[in-house]
Formats: C-alpha cells, structure tokens, sequence
C-alpha cells in the first residue's frame, strides 16, 4: 500500500494537469453509439492562419469533424491538419495525433483559436514549436481540441473515451481532406493530453483503415487525481496551487457527469469566484484567482463530494491496459507533474504492456517536450520501421 507522502505527491502533480477519463475500461473506437464509418467525416474546413499555424508545413487547415462524445453521443469537434513540405513517402505521410494540455473548459481555450494575445498563448505557442519540429521532420501533425473545447456542449475535462475519440478521428478526418496521409500514425500528447494519449493507446482499434503504431505520452497526469478534493479540504502544503485547477476540475466533471452539481458543492463565495471563473476564463487567469482564495472558504460545509470523488476516480490511467508500443517522458524538474507520480504509474503500466520510460534531469513540466524530442522521433522511426 502505498504511502500517504507518496500519493500526496501524486496528488498536487496531478490536480496541475488533471487528467483522465469517465470509465474505469475505456470505450473502443466506434464503441456502441456513434457508427465507425460516421467517424472523422469532415463537417467544414478552411485555411488556418495565425498562431495556431505550424510555420514548416506546407498547408494547415482548420477544421471540423465528427466523432463520440460522454455517453456515445454524436458530436462535432474542432482541430487542425498541418501537413509536411515535399513528396510523401510511400504509403503516405505517418500522421501525430496530438492531444494538448490543460487550457480549461471555456470555448474560449480551445487552442486552434489561439493568437498572439488570446488566453492560451502561453501554453501553444510551447507546443506549436515542438510541433512544428514533427512537421519538418516529415509527419502530417493533426491537432483536436477536444470535444466541447470552441464547438457545442461542454468539454468533458479527465474524461479519457471522449479524448481518445477526438484523437482518432480527426485523424480519420484528416486522411478524408488528403489522401497523400497514411495509415500509420501516433498519439502524442502532454498533460491533459498525456492521459489521452494512454487511453488512446488502451482503446481497442477497430477500424482497417488506420494503424496506431505507437504512442507518446509526456508528463502524463491523473494519477491518484481522486484524492484532489481531500488534498484541497485539509490545506495539505501546495493545495493553494492546486485549488488553480479546480475550477477545470469541477466544471469538466460537471460536463461528464450530471450528479456533479458544482453549486451544491462549493460555498457561494467559491462559486462567484472560482467557478465563474471556469466557466469563463482559461488556465492563467484560474490561477491568478485561486492564489489569494481562501482554502476555508472553498467547499460547503457537510457538502456531498462523493460524485465529483468518483468520476475522477473513474480517471486514473493505472487501470489501463495498454495495446500498443507506449514511451512516457518526464522531467525530474517538473512541479506540476511530479516524478514521483510518474515513476508510480509507469510500474503500473509496465505490467499490461510495454513502456518505454524516458526521464530528463533538469526539464520542467513543458520544457520536457523539446528535451524529450529526438528520443520520441527514434521511437516512432524505430515503429514505423516494424512491419
């Protein structure tokens, strides 16, 4: 069993980057609501210009596809195709599936609006640049905001079968646009998307028409995510920090799950605050307010927290069972996603399939991803080369 530390540490990594998804066994691709073949069918497309535009690719579009949300339901999401420069290889470009970290729930985060002075900048304009490294290296890099992110409904945040959903099919979507896109590709995220892309990696691939070949995850949270609350209500040392997501973590669970009612649960000076903040308000602006709000003034007194306990529960990636090749990156310097957290979820995936474990000294929580590019490149080169 483990120990309290140990999974206190687990805790205030996560609760940062808070990932996972509303099933304790993900759905498989296509799974019983939304039909395969209605999947990845493109709804609208045009050229994407702005931040969100990889500048090595040879086009980049915006669009918006099809796919299976929370409960099987049909949605349309949001994401972009960025495509390489030259003559594809045989077979067609490999594709990255990339599914980003934490911006919030608010429409208003979804990264494919980003600009120059927009809310999520910070973050994208961090991950456009390792992005763009993947697009000039040769692959086709398709990016999906999420279900709920800039597009109908809420956004299901930790919820793992709807991030794996969107994942796969604007990879679907993207082959649809251009057929010079190839069947084989891979999931790639971080943070938020981290936990998606393993839950990507644990969803039984059903389709003939694409070929996961591996998966990336780096600094992937969720893990022991359901003793957030607890962590938050006894004002345990970083509880300050990780009341910041709070706000994503009660409003995507609300978006999952109809018995999470956050107004029953928060006190109503939390809930002008903090709660219209999420709704609102991306990642920055979240913790800009949650650092000078109370700990004793978050949740009511005698409130039930026990539906908002289990979905995030139901998130934890350790129970997943891996079906494809997975590499995990880390930072030993990364407050947000500890280490420590890491090192306990890898052993527990280690024994449903294979994991590569990659660790980088001195790389913070999105410093990892440009120190941890040339490794993920020979990952996927070393697949790509399986046949």
């Amino acid at each position: 069993m483990r120990s309290f530390s140990a999974r206190a540490a687990g805790i205030a990594a996560a609760a940062a980057t808070a990932v996972a998804a509303l099933a304790p066994v993900p759905a498989a691709a296509g799974g019983d609501g939304v039909p395969p073949g209605q999947r990845g069918r493109v709804v609208s497309d045009r050229p994407l210009t702005g931040t969100a535009a990889l500048p090595s690719a040879s086009a980049n579009r915006l669009v918006t596809y099809t796919s299976q949300g929370v409960g099987g339901r049909r949605i349309t999401v949001s994401g972009t195709v960025s495509l390489p420069q030259g003559t594809p290889p045989h077979g067609g470009w490999p594709v990255i599936s990339w599914a980003h970290g934490t911006t919030g729930t608010a429409d208003v985060c979804a990264p494919s609006a980003d600009t120059a002075d927009g809310p999520v900048h910070d973050y994208v304009s961090v991950t456009a640049a390792y992005l763009d490294r993947w697009v000039a290296r040769g692959y086709a890099v398709v990016q999906t905001d999420y279900e709920g992110l800039g597009t109908e409904g809420g956004h299901p945040y930790m919820n793992g079968d709807s991030a794996a959903n969107t994942v796969v099919d604007i990879v679907h979507a993207a082959r649809r646009l251009d057929r010079r896109i190839g069947r084989d590709w891979f999931a790639v995220g971080h943070s938020q998307g981290g936990q998606a892309a393993l839950y990507t990696a644990a969803a039984e691939q059903r389709t003939g028409q694409l070929d996961l070949k591996g998966v990336v995850a780096a600094a992937p949270g969720g893990y022991d995510l359901h003793l957030t609350v607890d962590y938050i209500r006894q004002q345990l040392p970083g509880a300050q920090y990780a009341l910041a997501f709070l706000p994503t973590l009660i409003t995507g669970a609300e978006a999952a799950d109809p018995s999470v009612v956050p107004e029953e649960m928060l006190t109503d000076e939390a809930a002008a605050t903090l709660l219209k903040t999420g709704r609102t308000e991306c990642t920055a602006k979240h913790r800009e307010i949650a650092l000078s709000f109370p700990l004793d003034k978050v949740f009511r007194p005698g409130a039930d927290l026990a539906p908002l306990t289990a979905y995030l529960r139901s998130q934890d990636p350790v129970r997943l069972d891996l079906e494809v090749p997975t590499q995990v990156v880390q930072g030993t310097a990364d407050v947000l996603v500890s280490k420590a957290s890491t090192d306990l979820l890898v052993n527990a995936l280690r024994g449903t399939g294979t994991v590569d474990y990659e660790v980088y000294q001195g790389a913070d929580h999105r410093g990892v991803l440009n120190a941890s590019f040339e490794d993920s490149l020979a990952f996927t080169e070393g697949l790509r080369d399986t046949r």
